[in-house]
């Protein structure tokens, strides 16, 4: 008998990412770490080639870039297509669950730029209180 889980079974299966053995937990951390939310939500304006994606997400690695878009693919949330040409042209796109984080991710990335004045302020706020103690 095979080990692998049956279709039933994986329809059956209920995500918890509380839970420490929850896949969920690995796919959350592929969305939502720093270079997954960037790549994604540069993604969203369309097919992009690997260089130009890597400008876009300024400051991340080729090796980490390329990890990154990796497990998004491999994820269900990046299509990559590679074009038989030389030199090959390989360009990646969002799947429709990819357009649908990115979209969520681009609420919380426009909440944050909107309260970076108010953060610093809070910031301050406290680096003043602990240096009074």
């Amino acid at each position: 008998m095979s080990s692998d889980v049956s279709d039933l079974e994986q329809d059956q299966l209920v995500a918890d990412v509380f839970a420490r053995a929850c896949s969920s937990r690995t796919i959350l951390e592929h969305i939502t770490g720093r270079w997954g939310t960037l790549a994604l939500v540069a993604l969203a304006e369309g097919p992009v080639r690997f260089n130009a994606l890597r400008r876009k997400v300024d400051g991340v690695s080729e090796k980490m870039l390329a990890q990154t878009l990796q497990a998004l693919e491999r994820d269900g949330f990046v299509h990559r297509e590679a074009q038989p040409t030389i030199p090959p042209r390989v360009e990646y796109s969002l799947t429709p669950s990819g357009r649908e984080a990115a979209g969520k991710l681009r609420e919380l990335i426009d909440f944050v730029e909107s309260k970076v004045p108010e953060v610093a302020a809070a910031r301050e706020r406290y680096d003043e209180a602990k240096a009074r103690q």
